[in-house]
């Protein structure tokens, strides 16, 4: 399906604005943005951006149909988001098409995406009938002490490029059900999937009384965009995914007004392989770790930290498996890696393979791929044998590069695993229950996400979402994420003819 067709389905193909507040395409007179496929080059679509000014016209709104969602039962809430999730389940081969297109995902991979969102809309429905607060004993005789969750309020989502729907969507279902509006600033590199999910959740929205159409909006534009949501006091919570340095300007911004932030950043993810270890079962999760996505999930294998009896064994396969990897078209039903998401993502790789190679590291399959279609920026997913405190390991490259380092003890495995500033996924193969235990334990991996007999990628969404350190701390998705967009209030109700006070004060008043 080409692009045209799949804007046209999708209800993309006439908004020219980078503004929508509901069912408003509203004019702004930023810069122009042409968004073209990293597939090819093939041009998408335009539309004028907006700017900072315009992101208090979306705050606006969104404040108005707070007013109006908070009041909806939770249950009913949840209704308009099973009704998404339905809508979603029609066009998911569409949006992934739409998704393959515009950030060059494999298909498999970009339906993938979109099954997500649908797994986080069911999820959403049964929580709505489970924002439970409790019940706690009070020490006062005649007295119910409880606790209870409220709507925060507007949420602000930013996002990246990798993820272009389904981190969205961790956000707003949460969101919706729990009773907060939300606006959108996607990556201005995948503009056109946040406007078809706008569109297919305004269908939905449109045949929903109780729901007012300023429940969503999206904002295309720049930095000043996104600083503008972090710093609007209009909005409690602000959802950003992205680099470390952005999540860090974000946090302060919002921090500053004593908003809430919830920051999922980088990753610079490690598997480690044990002498046990089913090494045909690690090789399988090894090679979708690190080039799924062609290295750019924020989940995407970084470094393979190998007992050192294992290395030259586990290098040989990985040698061989790298060499035959189908890299090209992600349309294409055999290819396996597609493209980065542009030129500088490109440069970004030709310059750590160069740094690998002045700090000691010795490069296997690496370079530039040029049998892909013209205009598409294609690497070879690459190898390097280094050691751990080389400084460009330390840091994460959005591309396919796996550093392969060795060890001898178990600890120092861990050590290495832990070596690093950010903290999101980690795994480790074993057959020993020991090593398997350690590594889940509080003096084993130091990241949110630790795995044992599976890969770094491919989290569910049942699961709290998000890692420790510079990653963050932020956890969307599943288990108990949902109180981030949620207030909570402790009632105390005296049901009896007296005043006690608490931790037994006197403060008799005399006649």
């Amino acid at each position: 399906m080409r692009p045209n067709e799949i804007l046209k389905q999708l209800g993309v193909d006439s908004i020219e604005s980078g503004l929508v507040i509901g069912d408003a395409i509203t004019p702004t007179v930023g810069e122009t943005l042409e968004v073209r496929s990293p597939i090819d080059g093939t041009p998408l679509h335009q539309l004028k951006m907006a700017t900072g000014e315009d992101v208090a016209r979306a705050v606006d709104a969104a404040e108005s149909a707070f007013l109006q969602w908070r009041k909806v039962p939770a249950p009913l809430r949840g209704e308009l988001i099973r009704r998404y999730g339905d809508i979603l389940r029609t066009h998911k081969a569409t949006l992934g098409a739409l998704v393959s297109w515009e950030v060059g995902k494999v298909t498999s991979e970009a339906e993938g995406e979109v099954q997500e969102m649908i797994d986080i809309c069911d999820f959403a429905v049964g929580l709505s009938r489970q924002l439970y607060g409790l019940t706690i004993a009070s020490e006062r005789p005649s007295h119910r002490l409880a606790e209870q969750w409220h709507p925060l309020g507007p949420v602000g989502i930013i996002s990246a490029f990798n993820f272009p729907v389904a981190v969205w969507c961790w956000n707003s279902a949460l969101a919706l059900v729990c009773g907060d509006p939300v606006i959108w600033k996607p990556s201005e590199k995948a503009p056109l999937c946040a406007l078809a999910c706008h569109q297919l959740l305004m269908k939905v929205i449109r045949d929903f009384p109780e729901a007012p159409a300023e429940l969503s909006s999206v904002v295309v534009g720049l930095k000043d965009a996104g600083e503008a949501i972090a710093s609007a006091r209009g909005i409690p919570l602000v959802s950003a995914t992205g680099s470390v340095p952005m999540g860090k300007a974000v946090g302060a911004k919002v921090g500053a007004r004593l908003g809430r932030s919830l920051l999922e950043l980088g990753g610079n993810n490690a598997m480690i392989v044990t002498p046990s270890a089913d090494l045909d079962l690690a090789i399988r999760a090894i090679v979708f770790s690190a080039v799924g996505t062609a290295g750019q999930r924020c989940t995407t294998l970084r470094r393979l930290i190998v007992h050192e009896s294992l290395k030259d064994q586990l290098v040989s396969k990985l040698q061989s498996i790298y060499k035959s990897l189908p890299i090209g078209n992600p349309l294409e039903p055999d290819t396996l890696v597609g493209p980065l998401i542009d030129e500088a993502a490109a440069k970004a790789y030709d310059k750590t393979l160069e740094k690998a190679g002045e700090q000691g590291g010795t490069v296997y399959n690496g370079g530039r791929y040029t049998d892909g279609p013209a205009n598409g920026s294609y690497v070879r997913p690459a190898l390097i044998e280094i050691g751990p405190d080389a400084e460009v390991v330390q840091t994460e490259t959005f591309a396919p590069i796996l550093y392969i380092i060795s060890y001898t003890t178990f600890e120092e495995a861990i050590a290495i695993q832990n070596g690093v500033p950010q903290g999101l996924s980690s795994a480790i193969f074993t057959n020993d229950v020991r090593e398997a235990e350690m590594f889940c334990g509080p003096a084993g991996s130091d990241c949110g996400i630790a795995n044992v007999n599976i890969g770094t990628s491919g989290a569910e969404i049942g699961g709290a979402f998000g890692g420790e350190k510079e990653t963050g701390g932020g956890r969307e998705s599943g288990s108990d994420s949902w109180k981030n967009y949620m207030r909570r209030a402790t009632n105390t109700i005296n049901y009896s003819t007296d005043l006690p006070l608490a931790q037994g004060i006197k403060f008799d008043l005399k006649d």
